[in-house]
């Protein structure tokens, strides 16, 4: 996912452009770049690397003006070089263009341009085509020719901008200026979020609220095949097909102090410490004691329809999808509902059978996950009910859900998902307890459910006391080229979530395995250089586990066991590094087991020298497949 920042005000634009995209560089930080639009043109400052590397080269050469557009980028088409950096021209070089996702059929759009002689392409975009494209269409259109009069530039500006989209087939989120039309931009998006800030005379656009909230809390979140044409004091929301667009101007419910790091040397490390008030968040107001159940109004659905659904599918990428594995486990043990966790890149492609009370749910931090929001579509389209879990509820998933449930984790700005993750635990144990409950559990077993969940941001305190000690176990092997966790039955999937996290900021090898799976094939990568990690809480099937680790260490292998509190005699001679979490119900120990675990994927990456918060590859939202 790239980043898109837009103003056009009385300010100058370019300390509000950048100070934006470094709120936004957790959404790519392959290449930056600005144009501002002044009576000299389009001033432009572009090139490969950070944002501070782009803040150096506008500090050398100030450009200047009231309205512009910037952009860094994660690479898709074309490598990561100052040509192929944003934003991109049309022929004339008068109009600039910054774009978020894939034009699926740029080759052929680009193929015609040529052969018509309309374009010199400087870069190896998708993105460099729509700009030929855009441009091209106005310089030909809307002049008038005696029988019709000749549009106003603003009108064939947006004209040209609604005709080439009309011949786009993928997804974008884009921002255009023209330098012969002053104090003016254009948005549009499909399948890419794009959201206008309103301000008093002046008016923003960003792919990401975060970037704009410091200036404005006043916000406009547009639908696919909105185009948005913004000026200082106004801007006129239509369609793609024409015709006015229905919008709502929300209130943002965060500050921007919400996204800074605070005392905090990583966001990644400040987010792993929010959990006890996140936890907490996303529990307060949805547990009642006097029915020993949980309350989610916003499913929209009424007892009897809970009652009656016979299966349910849980579908996400990444993280979410671990946190859905668990929820497979939460719902069949609590509700006795089969359960069916998805990836969802799979699941918008090939023909999952379906029975007709299957009830879905889409789980995406951001709410805009391209292949998340793909199966929810692909769910509705079928007929099945599909809920959404996320942290946005103005995002895109929210909104075209059916219901579903806010997370309440406050903004996530670390590309590796730390408390999004517990959150969405504790959400689908609320499920659980709630569909639970209305079948077979009875008030004592809700009741001592409530009693566990209400017990959890105390004990993540406790587990986050233990950070200094998880950093000296992390050093200690900071010379391993890899390792594998890991769980059985609702702790497989933190060892899938501890192995990703390692993955994603370490850049190590690492595998996460059911504990059983071991001397299927796995028992063979087993050495003295490899250590590892058992999640192996005090549990039904801790014996299992201890037989799993006497297996490891009967072949020299290293291990780490995170497991409960008081387990620790029992694995003398056995685990070389021993870390301990509050005791709680089996099936609620993930929200602990994983934290310890985040942590020590945190503290290794830290002592490798690795860029925490922007790790290589890697952006925060993936909109796009």
């Amino acid at each position: 996912m790239c980043g898109i920042v837009g103003y056009v005000g009385r300010s100058e634009a370019a300390p509000i452009l950048l100070d934006g995209l470094r709120r936004l560089e957790y959404r790519g930080y392959d290449s930056a770049g600005v144009a501002i639009v002044n009576g000299k043109g389009v001033e432009t400052r572009k090139c490969a690397g950070r944002i501070a590397e782009l803040a150096n080269l506008m500090a050398e050469q100030p450009p200047s003006g009231n309205y512009g557009i910037s952009h860094t980028r994660w690479a898709t088409h074309g490598k990561v070089t100052d040509d192929n950096a944003h934003p991109h021209f049309d022929a004339s070089g008068k109009l600039a263009l910054v774009h978020n996702g894939v034009i699926e059929n740029y080759q052929a759009l680009k193929e015609e341009l040529i052969r018509d002689g309309d374009a010199d392409f400087v870069s190896d975009t998708d993105t460099e085509v729509l700009a030929h494209l855009i441009g091209k269409l106005y310089d030909t259109s809307g002049r008038g020719n005696g029988n019709t009069p000749p549009q106003s530039e603003k009108s064939r500006l947006v004209a040209a901008v609604r005709a080439a989209l009309q011949q786009v087939i993928g997804t974008y989120g884009i921002a255009v200026v023209h330098s012969d039309i002053p104090d003016f931009m254009i948005g549009a998006r499909r399948g890419s979020p794009l959201v206008l800030g309103v301000g008093k005379e002046e008016n923003f656009l960003a792919s990401d609220v975060s970037a704009i909230v410091a200036y404005t809390r006043d916000a406009v979140y547009l639908n696919d095949f909105d185009i948005v044409a913004v000026e200082r004091d106004r801007f006129e929301i239509s369609s793609l097909a024409g015709g006015g667009a229905d919008y709502r101007v929300s209130k943002v419910e965060f500050t921007a102090e919400d996204i800074g790091k605070g005392d905090f040397p990583h966001y990644m490390l400040k987010e792993i410490f929010e959990q006890p008030n996140s936890v907490r968040d996303a529990m307060r107001g949805r547990l009642s004691s006097e029915e020993c159940s949980a309350k989610l109004g916003g499913l929209n659905m009424t007892p009897a329809e809970l009652r009656d659904v016979e299966r349910i599918v849980v579908t996400g990428c990444g993280t979410a999808l671990h946190a859905g594995r668990i929820g497979e486990y939460l719902i069949e043990q609590l509700a006795q509902v089969p359960t069916e966790a998805e990836f969802a890149s799979e699941f918008r492609h090939r023909n999952t059978p379906m029975i007709g009370n299957t009830l879905v749910f889409a789980i995406s931090q951001s709410g805009e996950t391209a292949d998340t929001l793909g199966a929810l579509r692909e769910s509705k389209r079928k007929g099945y009910r599909t809920l959404g879990i996320c942290n946005n509820v103005a995002s895109t998933i929210a909104r075209e859900s059916d219901g579903g449930v806010y997370m309440h984790a406050g903004p996530e700005i670390g590309v590796a998902a730390t408390k999004s993750f517990t959150s969405q635990v504790v959400i689908l144990t609320l499920v659980a307890l709630l569909l639970g409950r209305m079948r077979h559990l009875s008030t004592a077993d809700g009741s001592e459910i409530i009693e566990a969940l209400e017990a959890l941001p105390g004990q993540i305190e406790q587990v986050l006391k233990l950070s200094d000690s998880i950093k000296a176990v992390a050093k200690k092997y900071a010379s391993a080229n890899g390792m594998l966790f890991f769980g059985r039955q609702h702790n497989y999937p933190v060892a899938l979530e501890a192995a990703l996290k390692l993955k994603e900021i370490t850049y190590l090898f690492a595998e996460g395995h059911p504990s059983a799976e071991l001397k299927h094939g796995i028992i063979a990568l087993i050495r003295p250089d490899l250590p590892s990690v058992f999640i192996a809480p005090d549990d039904a099937v801790f014996s299992k586990n201890l037989n799993n680790m006497e297996q490891v260490k009967a072949r020299k292998g290293p291990i780490i066991c995170v497991t409960s509190d008081g387990c620790a005699e029992k694995l003398k001679g056995i685990a070389d590094d021993v870390i301990s979490v509050p005791r709680t119900l089996d099936f609620i120990s993930p929200i602990l087991t994983v934290i310890p675990l985040q942590l020590f994927a945190y503290h290794l990456a830290v002592e490798l020298g690795r860029d925490v918060d922007k790790p290589r590859n890697l952006a925060k939202s993936v909109t796009v497949e």
